[in-house]
């Protein structure tokens, strides 16, 4: 009985530790440790091959499978092809471990030989070439049965730069561990982010820089891609020159050939082996330099100060619904109404004309299925086929025919973006898991860097929204205005940052409005410090406009008839000194709210605290579920609306969407992902008091959601 006691004890431990492994550890428990990798050792007489993944992509780690033998590049047959043979592909390129594979050319047919045909792997394999198959070369397939894989987003450590340069010299065993720009000049190496200095790669453990003797200027443009900067540009050459005298370089054995269009430098050819001197120096060259064009988000900036929020004014192209900067549901703008590009045929190549048209770098990711929400409106594009080299995705081949299509096919990217050191400067400390916990930010006090606290005086989603942006942890959740259930760093109590206001779009906490160095907070830091928890998905929700456009209109009230929406504050504040025979001038019109996020949007409180309101005789889910503003066309707000949630439901649906929320028997409240909420002119505050404005034209917007029209 007692080994088998001891053994369920074991089993339940280890349920127990995978339950609540995703929480991660708390401060001062050392990490597991992760595995680190090792070139394997090869019996002399196994075939030396490499492998890549190529073909239509859409990320960097998928793709058909091809192999190089026998100096020609080749593709294997989805015979007999398993996740245990997918598993030795995937950690032969370096990545931990294989998701999924395709048969039948998903990514499109290759050309050269079939390599491998009913391979019979055990996923133990150190190379695919120890696989039992029929033979190097010995196939009847064609390649319309060409495999495909796609290996997960983690690599294994000390093997970063997975993709090997595809070759062409004899020498197979070519393994780049990782890429850098790396400042020379004072005046770089300051900045923030490094835009302009020597090109090194990692080899062997060493930095290393490259010949310049035969580089393009397309490898500067696939280089600045990949650090997230939309181009190069012209450098001093003479400082370089009289830098690298005083300072011999360590130079590497290879040059790189790049076409310009590729996402990274893994997707491009190896060269010859550079001829050295006798000295080690590189023949009629020097090292590499290049010289990137920062988008306007991103413009260097000394140390002591990054720039402030920056606005997108990109007429044609934009980014929705997603949870950091550079990544987005792609929408375009054609005939003044925004409309979505349909995923058919979009690739890593179409995204990075994306990507860099908004001064991002290359795509790290083309997405597609919808996966960041779905849009509304037309669908502008199909088909999409881009060279590389268009400034616009406009310019780029597409059919304009998009009758398969629906918003359950919207295409979306993850574009490279420039390492700012955001991250650094902020932290959660305290939660119960990496995605949530009490706000501590790094400032500068008394001539030194601190961490301390933010004050949560006016805290509020806004600001979160920033947090869990320059954290990398998605979406805001919830604000918290008090942490006394998250005991954070003791030395980081103080209070350091407060009057925070943010818009919502800033990269950074210390690009919103702040006090400064003049501090003031009654409630002080510690256990009243501001907080918040993140979430990697979110509801979005969008105003319709058209609707507002095709339903508003204005109607003169009595005030003896708006009782219950005076008690509600649905009037203008001037409202209060009019008698009850005089009437308000109310702009009236129907909302359609959208949920194109990636999770339903559910009111914070439960029905146990639905607050009733007896004149109107129903429960408010949310005391203000959206407000309405009208703005001079000076941008000054000249008046303002505001509907609570007395029925949050699904009106409507998108087709194969069920409705699951509805208002009837006191039922749950919400609005599913795919569905909109339909408040009707008629009802009660579904409007805004116009009554002290003056004819003329005013800008409408809607809070939540953004959308705006304008109306006379």
């Amino acid at each position: 009985m007692l080994p088998r006691c001891a053994v369920i004890l074991l089993v339940l431990l280890k349920l127990g530790h995978a339950q609540y492994e995703h929480l991660g550890y708390p401060p001062g428990y050392p990490d597991p440790e992760q595995e680190q990798y090792t070139a394997p050792q090869l019996a002399p007489d196994t075939p030396r091959i490499q492998l890549r993944l190529a073909g239509d992509k859409r990320k960097h780690n998928e793709g058909r499978v091809e192999v190089f033998y026998n100096g020609e590049w080749g593709t294997v047959c989805d015979d007999d092809f398993t996740i245990h043979a997918a598993q030795v592909v995937c950690r032969e390129l370096g990545y931990l471990e294989a998701i999924s594979w395709s048969p039948s050319s998903k990514y499109g047919k290759g050309e050269g030989p079939i390599w491998f045909d009913n391979l019979h792997c055990t996923g133990k394999e150190k190379t695919l070439a120890l696989c039992p198959s029929n033979g190097i070369g010995v196939s009847d397939c064609k390649h319309s049965e060409d495999v495909g894989v796609v290996c997960s987003d983690k690599r294994i450590p000390g093997f970063k730069f997975v993709n090997t340069l595809p070759n062409h010299v004899e020498n197979l065993d070519i393994q780049v561990e990782d890429v850098r720009i790396r400042a020379i000049l004072s005046s770089y190496r300051k900045r923030i982010p490094v835009t302009e200095g020597y090109v090194e790669v990692k080899d062997g453990g060493k930095w290393k820089q490259i010949c310049n003797a035969e580089w393009t200027q397309f490898n500067s443009r696939v280089i600045c891609g990949m650090f997230g900067f939309p181009g190069e540009r012209k450098y001093n050459a003479r400082v370089y020159k009289m830098f690298a005298r005083r300072r011999k370089p360590t130079y590497w054995e290879y040059s790189v050939n790049c076409t310009g269009n590729e996402a990274h430098l893994s997707s491009c050819k190896l060269g010859q082996a550079t001829a050295l001197k006798s000295n080690e120096t590189c023949s009629g060259g020097l090292p590499v330099v290049v010289s990137c064009v920062p988008g306007r988000a991103f413009a260097p900036t000394p140390m002591t100060g990054f720039r402030k929020a920056f606005r997108q004014e990109q007429p044609l192209v934009r980014l929705r619904g997603g949870a950091i900067v550079g990544e987005g549901r792609v929408e375009v703008l054609k005939n003044g109404e925004w409309g979505t590009i349909c995923d058919d045929n979009w690739n890593l190549l179409s995204a990075t004309v994306v990507c860099r048209e908004l001064g991002f770098g290359t795509a790290k990711e083309a997405l597609s299925g919808g996966r960041l929400g779905q849009g509304m409106g037309p669908v502008h594009m199909n088909e999409v086929e881009c060279s590389g080299f268009e400034k616009s995705i406009t310019e780029c081949f597409f059919n304009k025919e998009a009758v398969d299509c629906s918003h359950e096919e919207d295409a979306a990217v993850r574009c490279n973006v420039p390492a700012m050191g955001f991250q650094e400067r902020l932290r959660l400390s305290g939660g119960r898991n990496p995605y949530e916990g009490r706000v501590e930010v790094l400032m500068e006090k008394n001539g030194s860097l601190v961490w301390g606290t933010v004050c949560s005086e006016g805290w509020g989603t806004m600001e979160a929204m920033v947090v869990c942006r320059q954290l990398g942890l998605g979406f805001a959740s919830n604000a918290f205005q008090e942490t006394w259930y998250w005991p954070g760093e003791v030395s980081a109590d103080a209070v350091v940052m407060s009057g925070v206001r943010c818009s919502g779009t800033e990269m950074s906490l210390s690009h919103c409005l702040h006090h400064g160095h003049h501090l003031s907070c009654s409630k002080g830091g510690g256990r009243n410090a501001a907080g918040v928890s993140c979430s990697e998905t979110a509801p979005d929700l969008v105003l319709n406009p058209q609707v507002v456009e095709q339903t508003t209109y204005m109607e003169d009230r009595p005030m003896f008839m708006l009782q219950c929406a005076y008690e509600e504050n649905c009037l203008s504040s001037t409202s209060s000194q009019v008698p009850a025979n005089s009437y308000r001038r109310l702009l009236r019109f129907s909302s359609q709210i959208h949920n194109n996020g990636q999770s339903d949007f559910r009111p914070k409180a439960g029905r146990h605290s639905w607050v009733w309101h007896d004149c109107h005789r129903h429960y408010h889910s949310m005391e203000v579920f959206t407000i309405y503003d009208l703005f001079s066309l000076n941008g000054t707000k000249v008046a303002e609306g505001h509907k609570a949630s007395f029925c949050l439901e699904d009106s409507e649906c998108d087709e194969g969407i069920e409705k699951r929320y509805e208002c009837a028997n006191f039922g749950e409240q919400g609005i599913t992902v795919g569905c909109w909420d339909t408040y009707r002119h008629d009802i009660d505050c579904q409007w805004i008091d116009i009554t002290e404005l003056k004819p003329g034209d005013y800008i409408f917007q809607n809070r939540r959601s953004q959308a705006s029209s304008t109306t006379r």
